[in-house]
């Protein structure tokens, strides 16, 4: 084994996203491969050991404790080079069933549910009355027994029983059950059962595709490699003081990245609800210490709405006295003409009786700025689906705005559709052609898509859309959709699709900046994210080199003495 450039390059490969796991699993396949431990000459090889096996079956089958064991022919070729005091052999060679029976009294019974995977071992049994016995309640199986599921083998549910149950143990039949006789140690069993060599194995004899699952007469034959007992010995000590030490690396991690989260989660708390005599301090710091405590992609998340959070409540750039001020605004465009349809969906908003918002209108707003009835700043719209059981009416020079359209283009601009309808399925329909720069906000609050259309064009009934006026950009409202969307949720109803209804919108209130501060502030927001674009892909291909340099390292150990030497004079 050459695990010394594996062990100088960890520190470069632990923060790989599956490193722990990856460890674990090499552990495992050096282990069933005869390079976890030395060999020593002295122990007794394992050609004998067969033969013991062989005679301890031979007095079980006499004493009618199992049935006559099946004949296996060898291996026609070997799944890979072990030691020479190896064997190659059958599972069922080295192991055997107990049988079944029913239960006719109380019994401890040992499901799928009963195991805990990670540890090895049978954690909750339950005890049931002969009466309350499962169909499957028939695998007799003892202490000293490991019983490896069948069914969806790759969930490596594998465990050693280890207590005396009282009352004795039934195993469901989805377990397959195998007595070392104590000449195959439990532990070594569960070890070459969980390494990647025998998963593979397994994957390759399974059948069926919802559940899959080996059956007996394939599992009997599955290869195992057998070392002498004496290594085992050595191999079950040396596998539980390795995992032991993965079990600390893996506490480790988990306690920096939780202090890692939680000074983040400060740092950006401060920033979501800013103290106006610390701010610039706080965002400094923020700034400055970010960048080192951000090491997930995941965490860009949390800093993107950061962004989003500090640029709606007027914080991500600096006001200008000479922007003419947002209630100027609202003055010059109620003066304009409202379409008749629209002036019986107006409500009557009490002042400082916000009802539903999109911000608290009771939270202090930057100079220049005011809450807004967003009704009052941009007209409302609902989009329609022309009938699907007109074809004639599909197909056109209409663009025709979907929910695969806004997932494909979330939180941007939609140029073009996948579908489009024609003049005929807008004169039939209650679908409208709306004007390029309409926002379009889908109703059903799980899904959470935001898009600006970018030529005129006509939506489904999935979405509210909203077109601006002169008050408002578009790409001001989106951000502050797309920034207050956990908020909107919340006025959401329904028992299956929680949806956003239009009562709901009508009262709602969107904190309005002048307009060239809406520019200012989405320019900002838009290099802030351009940043934040470039961090998370640094951090994914840092990922992705720490994952391939894991990959070659562990390729590397587990590669032939013979093959490192050839690639070394190459």
């Amino acid at each position: 084994m050459n695990a010394e450039r594996l062990l100088a390059h960890y520190h470069e490969i632990a923060d790989a996203p599956d490193a722990i796991a990856r460890l674990r699993r090499f552990i495992l396949d050096l282990a069933v491969r005869g390079k976890l431990v030395p060999q020593d000459a002295g122990d007794e090889p394992a050609s004998e050991l067969l033969k013991q096996i062989a005679k301890e079956k031979a007095r079980l089958v006499m004493a009618g404790e199992i049935r006559k064991p099946k004949v296996f022919r060898e291996l026609d070729e070997p799944p890979f080079d072990v030691p020479q005091n190896w064997r190659w052999t059958r599972i069922r060679e080295v192991a055997s069933d107990r049988g079944q029976e029913i239960p006719q009294s109380t019994f401890t019974y040992i499901d799928v549910t009963a195991i805990d995977k990670e540890a090895g071992v049978v954690a909750d049994p339950k005890v049931l009355e002969a009466s309350e016995a499962p169909s499957r309640a028939r695998k007799v199986t003892r202490k000293g027994d490991v019983i490896y599921s069948c069914v969806r083998p790759y969930l490596l549910n594998v465990a050693v029983i280890e207590t005396d149950f009282n009352p004795q143990p039934i195993a469901s039949t989805a377990f397959a059950i195998l007595n070392g006789h104590g000449f195959v140690l439990s532990r070594y069993l569960w070890i070459v059962l969980r390494s990647p060599f025998m998963v593979e194995c397994v994957e390759e004899n399974q059948r069926g595709q919802a559940y899959p699952a080996i059956n007996d007469a394939d599992f009997a034959v599955l290869p195992f490699p057998l070392p002498p007992l004496a290594e085992q010995h050595r191999i079950v000590a040396k596998v539980d003081e390795l995992m032991g030490l993965c079990d600390q690396l893996e506490a480790a991690r988990g306690t920096r990245e939780a202090v890692r989260d939680r000074l983040t989660a400060a740092s950006l708390a401060r920033l979501n609800a800013p103290d106006p005599e610390t701010f610039q301090a706080d965002a400094q710091v923020a700034l400055d210490t970010l960048p080192a405590l951000t090491a997930r992609p995941d965490q860009i998340k949390q800093l993107r709405q950061t962004i989003l959070n500090l640029a709606v409540r007027g914080k991500l750039v600096p006001q200008e006295p000479s922007d003419e001020p947002a209630s100027e605004l609202l003055k010059r465009i109620s003066s304009l003409p409202k379409p008749a349809r629209y002036e019986k969906r107006s409500v009557e908003l009490i002042p400082g009786d916000c009802g539903l918002s999109i911000n608290d209108p009771g939270t202090q707003l930057p100079k220049g700025w005011l809450w807004a009835p967003l009704v009052q700043i941009a007209r409302l719209e609902s989009g329609h689906t022309p009938s699907r059981s007109r074809p004639d009416w599909w197909g056109g020079d209409v663009p025709w705005i979907g929910l695969v359209d806004a997932r494909l283009h979330n939180n941007g601009t939609i140029f073009k559709t996948i579908q489009t309808t024609n003049k005929d399925g807008l004169a039939n329909s209650a679908a409208r052609l709306l004007p390029k720069g309409t926002v379009c906000f889908s109703r059903t609050a799980s899904v959470g898509y935001v898009v600006i259309m970018g030529q005129p064009m006509a939506t489904s009934q999935d979405f509210v859309n909203w077109v601006p006026t002169g008050a408002i950009s578009s790409t001001w409202l989106q951000l502050v959709m797309v920034a207050e969307r956990p908020a909107i949720d919340r006025f959401s109803k329904g028992a299956v699709h929680q949806t956003i209804y239009y009562p709901a919108w009508l009262s709602m209130h969107i904190a309005l900046p002048p307009l060239a501060e809406q520019h200012r502030i989405v320019a900002k927001v838009d290099a802030l994210m351009v940043l934040c674009d470039r961090l998370e892909a640094s951090l994914t291909t840092a990922a992705d080199t720490r994952r391939r340099l894991l990959d070659a390292l562990l390729a590397e150990a587990l590669a032939p003495a013979e093959e490192r030497e050839l690639e070394a004079a190459e």
